[in-house]
């Protein structure tokens, strides 16, 4: 069932949105080669805790950290280590926190140090996607133009989609319905409506669209080992129009030269 929201529940979700993006901003300016992923998750919990939040990954469904790290080929879902990060590196960053009682969720791909002009052009595409994705979000339209409007974007460009992680609806609980997959038909699926509040996240592949699971059921990686990126942002219907609640200015200002 999906559960709208109330104006009011949207208030109130703007302080989660608005923390899990400066959470990300506080870990931007950590990012860099020499750098493990261990303390960029340290950084980014502290933070979260400091600035009246709780880490909602932290715990949840056994998961040990406060960020799904996502180096290179990894998909999502990643552990924090003592994996140093190196120059040429993309790291995705997805993280949710919880404030006043709802969550805000976000992710973004970031450059370590000098990248290749193909990863680089992973991201700018990937990025692109989710704001093709966010503008398909129209008071009306369907759960179905979101996804085919990712996946034709993409596809045309000669990337592929991960199929089996999704978007979803969020609120009080992380995952919510709808689900909002990345791929799939126009003018399917559950029509938006005001009170409606789902992250669109497209996961977007440099090569194959295969996945593996590793062991811990956790880790998330692309079969061929080419690079994949991930970009996410929260956003809501309300007042018949549609609202992004995170934003990516806080990365933007942390890291204004490395910023795609």
């Amino acid at each position: 069932m999906i559960y709208l929201k109330t104006p009011e529940e949207i208030e109130t979700m703007r302080s989660s949105a608005d923390l899990i993006s400066r959470t990300l901003g506080e870990v931007a300016r950590w990012i860099e080669p020499g750098v493990t992923t261990r303390k960029l998750d340290t950084i980014a919990r502290e933070f979260i805790l400091d600035n009246g939040g709780k880490p909602a990954c932290l715990g949840y469904n056994g998961f040990p950290a406060t960020l799904c790290i996502e180096v290179n080929d990894t998909v999502v879902h990643g552990f924090p280590s003592e994996r140093v990060l190196q120059d040429g590196d993309i790291i995705g960053i997805d993280t949710v926190v919880e404030k006043d009682g709802f969550m805000g969720d976000m992710c973004y791909t970031f450059p370590v140090g000098t990248i290749s002009p193909e990863k680089e052009a992973l991201l700018r595409t990937t990025k692109e996607a989710l704001y093709i994705g966010i503008n398909a979000a129209k008071p009306g339209a369907r759960i179905g133009d979101i996804s085919n409007a990712i996946q034709t974007y993409c596809e045309k460009r000669n990337y592929s989609i991960v199929r089996e992680m999704c978007g979803h609806g969020i609120g009080r609980k992380m995952h919510e319905s709808p689900e909002v997959p990345n791929y799939g038909r126009r003018g399917i699926g559950p029509r938006l409506q005001n009170g409606m509040v789902i992250c669109i996240e497209p996961m977007v592949n440099m090569g194959s669209r295969n996945i593996v699971i590793a062991p811990n059921g956790w880790d998330c990686f692309t079969r061929d080992h080419k690079p994949s990126a991930h970009f996410e942002h929260t956003i809501a219907i309300i007042n018949d129009s549609t609202e992004v609640l995170t934003t990516f200015d806080y990365i933007q200002q942390a890291i204004p030269d490395r910023f795609i």
